[in-house]
């Protein structure tokens, strides 16, 4: 069986393929990940999965490798909310998504001497109403600052959704299902 890298340093990813019983080492890469002019945000997430696997995969230099990338995006209306650059970046973006239903995308990207495969997830996660004391308390915790839209399901914030529309470890950072076909079809399942 190849050798699997993840290209990503998110401790999230991390456990989810640990937990789908993956092997594999972490290799995270270095690219910019700015928003191009008119870039559609699928497209976005798409490319960034692209290059970062990419890059890691031509730094290893072993064609036995299969590389696994990954970027993860909130997205509400049509604004592609990233991780808050402060905390009050935080509170402008979970007031923004405070009783309103919003797009979770991951772009996905394997790439091995078989080839390069790309594809992206799309989850629907509507929030109830939060409180200006609650959305205070939670960017106090610090969680929300290293997450792409100022929040993770999977933490303190799961108590605001009541539903989601799709995969849930998408929302979390890595759309397992999705994840496991494309690396089985490169030899790194």
């Amino acid at each position: 069986m190849a050798r699997l890298i993840l290209a990503s340093a998110s401790p999230r990813r991390r456990e989810l393929l640990a937990q789908a019983g993956f092997s594999f080492i972490v290799h995270p890469a270095d690219v910019d990940e700015s928003v191009l002019p008119g870039e559609e945000p699928t497209a976005y997430v798409t490319r960034l999965a692209r290059e970062k696997a990419q890059v890691v995969f031509d730094a290893v230099g072993d064609s036995e490798a299969v590389v696994l990338g990954a970027d993860t995006t909130v997205v509400l209306d049509k604004e592609i909310l990233g991780k808050p650059i402060d905390k009050a970046d935080a509170v402008r973006m979970l007031r923004g998504l405070s009783g309103r239903t919003h797009r979770v995308i991951t772009g996905v990207a394997v790439v091995s001497a078989r080839g390069v495969e790309a594809s992206a997830e799309v989850t629907e996660v509507r929030f109830r109403e939060i409180s200006e004391a609650e959305i205070a308390a939670y960017v106090e915790t610090s969680e929300p600052l290293d997450k792409a839209g100022a929040y993770g399901i999977q933490g303190r914030a799961g108590k605001w959704i009541p539903r989601i529309e799709g995969c849930y470890f998408n929302v979390v950072g890595l759309p397992l299902a999705r994840v496991s076909a494309m690396l089985e079809e490169h030899g790194g399942g």
